[in-house]
Order: structure tokens, then C-alpha cells, then sequence
């Protein structure tokens, strides 16, 4: 995986690419030239007592120093460019598959392990064009390289690259391949740390209501000391191989120069020319060890690769048509014609042969007991699932078939849960219709019964929004959220229990000043309270993911003993208090 997302990515920087290959050859060709010039000084100009000669190579040494030098920053340029393009565009390819995603898709795999993914993972993988363009080149050229020109200076000491190397390789290996499996668990439980913390900073309020904080402290102690214990793990095997390195290094340096002194005494090679050998040892070793430091990466990059392209290769659910419609001879229509919707491996369906019509300038109420299916039949028309039997229709057309920025452009849709962005509340206002003028936003609050406390609020339209909203008040979320959906004046207006947290009069004023406005509309709304969907135009109520009564509120009282007994608990509920 990790070679497939590098060879993908990395093509629109072969250019650059090619450049750091060539730059890092010539660095590395002018590093392996420096230990012959020095012995050629030590040999013939510190031996001989020449002056002249050592000024003269050793100016040669000099200019050298200065093309290696000027190479590398020239390769780490390029290369720190390429790596940091390759990031973005990987980051922005896993956001725009997520954002691509259903409903089921993003449950699939947790929002935790999603941001994971396209920050931690990717970055990893990054990491990794980094040192590749700075080390992993340079280290098989200064190998290669390296034992050539040893060979140059003294075949004779030779069998000691011989020894040293594959026990280098081979310890090194035998640490590596006991990594991976280690920086497998660590992702996994650096998303378990993630989604621990995540669920508590979401559901701080609870965890308080109930004192269940110390509760809290140990389920994220549990989850971080398991990744403690895990990057313990990796680290100690990380640490081994350093050590291992410089023990291979330095027995390397004394068996030179133990074996080469001996050489040197009987003539058979010079003093230069072993403290060459012996340079270039070192960087043949050294080169060992970069290649090492890359592979101690390797493994987590891949398990990280790995997990970018499962979200790559997921396809979601809720597919874009071949070829779809974006011309309607209806508007305001939606229509459910014999509708199941079953999610995957479950022993049954969550909703089963619904069928209903709701037209434009009519409301049509959804009503029924807590799991009876209510949300799930709204989220099947913009399409956050798809149903598994049966049609959706929107203005006549198949939601399936309809072309989805024609679908969207045609719903205005308030969550249960109304999410705000980070920004002002105008930016939030304007989501759906960023040409909306001031005075459309603040006739949008005036129908939402937000005016008064935006107007109240520091800046009104340009006071700040936290992210999701948090410094509003629930009631005033969901205000700010109806009129969101408002300022985009919508052919369908979905409401998933979007007026529970507004008390029975502001709710009543809401629904007043509601109905002018969506009076060309449709209006499909999702209850819990009567008193909100008496005056539908149809109710619709559900059990058990089916149609068990639908009609006004007279006819369901005379003919519905599910929404007969709705109304008559909440009308006990509301009597009592």
C-alpha cells in the first residue's frame, strides 16, 4: 500500500524529484571524493613535507567541500517541497473521500479514527518522502560508492566489509521486523485515545450532571497507558538498534586499523591510504545506518499507508448517478413509493413498504415512539443513506437519478442535533447562500424567533459562533438553525425534531411565522410533541419502521390507537404540570 500511495501521489513531482536524485548524486560522488584527496595529502604532501602540494589539494578538498554542500541544501529544497505537496494533496484526497461519505460510511469507520487518518497517518507517510529525498538516496549511492573506492585503496582489507555489513543488516532486521506489528497496535490505539477524549470534551455536561468524572479519568488512563505501554515497546526496540549500529561501527574501526597497521608496517599499504579505507568504512557503515533510520519508519509509514487507502478504496453507499437529471417538471414534491431501508447484516429492516406524498405548500408531520424510524426515513431524501428497496422521490425524479447539487439546492435541512461552525453568526446564516444580504438574515431570525437575541448579542450578525455552537444556548442553536435553512428559501424543508428545545409559546410563534414563508414549499417535519404537528396537513405515525396511521389529527383520534395514545400521555403530561 505504502508503494501504490507514494507512486500515485509523488507523479505531478517527478520533475523535482529527478532534480534531488541528480543533486544528491553529485553531494554524495563529491563526499566519496574527499577521504581520496586526504590520503593523496597525507601520502604525498605530509610525507614528503610538501607545502605547496598540500595547499593545492587541499584547496581542491575546499572547493569540493563547497559543490557538496551546495548540492545538499539544493536536494533538501526540492525534496522539503515535494514531500510537503505530496502531503496536501494526499490530506486534501482522504478529506474529499470522507466528505464524499454516508452516514453509514463515517459510523463505519468513528470520526476519531477519520481525523486520525488524514492527520497523523498522512504526516507519517509524509515523513517519510522527506527522509527518502534527503537519506534514502544517499544512502545506496555512499554505499556502493564507498565499497568501490575502499576496494581502490586496499582489496586486501576487503573481508572486513564483508563481516561487518550483514551483521549489521542482520541485527538491524531482526529489530525491524519485531517493529511492525507494534506500530500496528500503536494507530489503533492512538484512535482509541482519540475517540476516548473526544466523547468526553463532546458529553462534558453529562459526565458532570452525573459526577461520573473520576469514572472518566480512568477509562482515558486505561486507554492511554495502553498506548504508553505500546510506545515503550517501540521505543526500547528503536533504542536497540543505535547502540547495535555504533558497536558494528567501532569494532569495525579498531579490526582496520589492527589488521592495517600490520599492512602498513610490511609495506603493503600506506598510511593514506588505510586512513582512506577507514573513512570510507564509516560511510559505507554510516550509509547502513541512514538506510536503518528509514527502516525503523518504514513499518509505521506502511501500517499508516495501509489505513489511508482502506478510506481511498471505500466506496460510499450513497453513489452518484451516471447520468443524472437535472431538469424536474414538479417542485416541492417528495414522494416515498413502497420504501425499505435495512442496514448492513441487520436480521431486519428499519423501515418497511412506507408510502406517502408531500406536496408543496402542505406540511406533513412524522410522528411515532423513540427507534420507530422517524430520522431515518427524513435522511433518506438528501440522500445521507439510500434506501434498500423501493423509490424516493424529489419534484418526480428517483433521488438516485436526480443529479445531488440539484437534490441539495432544493432541501433545507435542520438536524436534530443543529450543528453550528466556528465563525459569526452571519457566516453561519449565509452556509447555504453566501450572497444573502443582512437584511434577508435578520428576516430569517425575525421568522426563527432569533432576532431579538442576536440583536442582543455583541456585533449581532458579526458576533463571534463557537465551534458547534457552544456559546449558545441549546434553544438558540436550533433558532440559528431554522434560520440557516430559511435564508436559503428551499423548495423542501426537512425538520428532524428541530423545535424541542424551544418552549410550547415560543414554539407556537415559531410555527406562526413559519407558514407564510414556507407556503410554496414542502414541509416535512419529524415530532415528539402533538402540539407541534396538530395543525399538519397529513401525519404520518410510525411503529416499529412502519405506517400505522396517516391523516390529519382529527382522523388519526378517531382512527389511530398508536397516535391516539401519543396524544392522550402527553396531553396527561402536559395537564398534570
Amino acid at each position: 500500500m505504502l508503494n501504490r500511495i507514494l507512486r500515485t501521489f509523488l507523479r505531478p513531482y517527478w520533475r523535482a524529484l529527478a532534480a534531488v536524485v541528480v543533486l544528491q548524486l553529485a553531494g554524495t560522488i563529491a563526499s566519496l571524493y574527499l577521504p581520496s584527496l586526504n590520503a593523496d595529502i597525507i601520502d604525498h604532501g605530509v610525507a614528503t613535507g610538501d607545502t605547496g602540494y598540500i595547499l593545492s589539494v587541499g584547496g581542491w578538498m575546499l572547493a569540493v567541500t563547497l559543490l557538496q554542500i551546495a548540492c545538499s541544501v539544493a536536494a533538501v529544497y526540492f525534496g522539503a517541497r515535494s514531500a510537503a505537496g505530496f502531503g496536501r494533496d494526499v490530506r486534501a484526497a482522504v478529506f474529499h473521500r470522507v466528505g464524499g461519505f454516508s452516514a453509514r460510511e463515517v459510523a463505519q469507520f468513528g470520526a476519531p479514527s477519520l481525523i486520525t487518518r488524514t492527520t497523523n497517518d498522512v504526516q507519517q507517510v509524509q515523513l517519510i518522502v522527506v527522509m527518502g529525498c534527503t537519506i534514502l538516496i544517499v544512502a545506496p549511492i555512499m554505499c556502493v560508492g564507498g565499497i568501490v573506492l575502499a576496494l581502490r585503496q586496499d582489496a586486501g582489507l576487503s573481508w572486513l566489509l564483508l563481516v561487518a555489513v550483514p551483521v549489521l543488516l542482520a541485527a538491524i532486521g531482526l529489530v525491524v521486523s519485531r517493529m511492525v506489528p507494534q506500530f500496528r497496535l500503536m494507530q489503533t490505539r492512538i484512535d482509541r485515545v482519540n475517540r476516548v477524549l473526544r466523547e468526553q470534551l463532546s458529553g462534558i455536561r453529562v459526565v458532570r450532571a452525573f459526577v461520573r468524572e473520576p469514572d472518566e479519568v480512568r477509562r482515558f488512563a486505561v486507554a492511554n497507558d495502553e498506548l504508553t505501554v505500546t510506545a515503550l515497546r517501540v521505543g526500547r526496540l528503536q533504542a536497540v538498534i543505535f547502540p547495535t549500529v555504533l558497536l558494528v561501527m567501532n569494532a569495525s574501526s579498531v579490526a582496520v586499523l589492527w589488521f592495517g597497521a600490520h599492512r602498513v608496517a610490511g609495506g603493503e599499504i600506506q598510511i593514506g591510504a588505510l586512513t582512506a579505507f577507514l573513512n570510507y568504512l564509516i560511510q559505507i557503515l554510516m550509509s547502513v545506518t541512514m538506510a536503518t533510520f528509514i527502516a525503523t519508519m518504514i513499518p509505521r509509514a506502511s501500517v499508516c499507508a495501509e489505513r489511508i487507502a482502506e478510506v481511498l478504496d471505500t466506496e460510499s453507499s450513497v453513489r452518484p448517478p451516471l447520468r443524472p437529471v437535472r431538469e424536474v417538471a414538479e417542485h416541492g414534491v417528495v414522494e416515498f413509493q413502497g420504501v425499505e431501508f435495512r442496514y448492513p447484516g441487520a436480521d431486519a429492516p428499519v423501515l418497511r413498504d412506507i408510502g406517502f406524498r408531500a406536496e408543496a405548500g402542505k406540511t406533513t408531520a412524522i410522528i411515532g415512539s423513540t427507534g420507530a424510524g422517524k430520522t431515518t426515513l427524513l435522511s433518506l431524501v438528501p440522500r445521507l443513506f439510500d434506501a434498500t428497496a423501493g423509490r424516493v422521490l424529489v419534484d418526480g425524479v428517483d433521488v438516485r437519478e436526480l443529479d445531488p447539487d440539484v437534490l441539495w439546492s432544493r432541501i433545507g435541512l435542520v438536524p436534530q442535533r443543529p450543528y453550528l461552525f466556528t465563525g459569526t453568526v452571519a457566516s453561519n446564516l449565509r452556509y447555504g447562500k453566501p450572497d444573502a444580504t443582512d437584511e434577508e438574515l435578520w428576516q430569517a431570525l425575525e421568522i426563527a424567533q432569533a432576532r431579538e437575541f442576536v440583536a442582543e448579542m455583541p456585533g449581532g450578525l458579526d458576533a463571534p459562533i463557537a465551534q458547534g455552537g457552544t456559546n449558545v444556548s441549546g434553544g438558540q442553536r436550533q433558532r440559528l438553525a431554522i434560520a440557516r435553512a430559511l435564508v436559503r428559501k428551499p423548495e423542501v424543508y426537512l425538520f428532524d425534531d428541530s423545535f424541542s428545545a424551544l418552549d410550547l409559546a415560543t414554539d407556537a410563534r415559531l410555527r406562526a411565522a413559519l407558514a407564510p414563508h414556507t407556503a410554496e414549499a414542502a414541509v416535512i417535519v419529524v415530532a415528539q410533541r402533538v402540539s407541534t404537528i396538530v395543525g399538519a396537513d397529513q401525519i404520518v405515525v410510525l411503529e416499529n419502521g412502519e405506517i400505522v396511521g396517516l391523516g390529519t389529527h382529527a382522523e388519526l383520534l378517531r382512527d389511530c390507537p398508536t397516535y391516539l395514545e401519543i396524544v392522550e400521555s402527553q396531553l396527561t403530561a402536559e395537564e398534570a404540570a
